[in-house]
This record gives C-alpha cells, structure tokens and sequence, in this order.
C-alpha cells in the first residue's frame, strides 16, 4: 500500500503543538518532473536501485519518526 498522508506534529518550547497534515498523491503531482527524471537515471544504472527504491516506498505507511531535544520535539507519522 502506498502511503496517502503524512503527519507532522511539532511542539514549540512553550508546550503549545502544531499540527501539519501533508497529503501525498498533490505533492507527487507536483514533483513528478523530478520523480520521472529519478526513474530514468535508475533505469539506467543495474535494477536492483529500482527494487530497492520500491521497497523502501512499500515500506513506508505506519513509520514513526520521532526527534526530540530539549524542550522541543518532532513526530512524523506516514499513515
């Protein structure tokens, strides 16, 4: 399944939290430019950068990443 929205959750030193919710198909849409000159230059090298970049987009719904310091902390979920 590939990933449909990624959450971004930020809390600022004074305890106050901001939410941001990133839809993923529009972004795609707008960076497919990028995304399509990317696959050629992984057609062009051996196969296994391809696999590789599809298992890792496979792998990406339900990943956590959490990075605090401080009085300061991130959380991005891909959901």
């Amino acid at each position: 399944m590939v990933p449909q929205l990624v959450a971004v959750r930020y809390r600022r030193p004074g305890g106050r939290r901001l939410g941001l919710y990133v839809p993923v198909l529009p972004v795609l849409l707008v960076l497919s430019p990028l995304l399509l000159a990317g696959l050629v230059a992984c057609l062009a090298t051996p196969v296994g950068a391809l696999r590789g970049t599809g298992q890792l987009l496979w792998a990406l719904p339900g990943t956590r990443f959490e990075l605090e310091q401080g009085r300061t902390a991130v959380l991005v979920s891909v959901r």
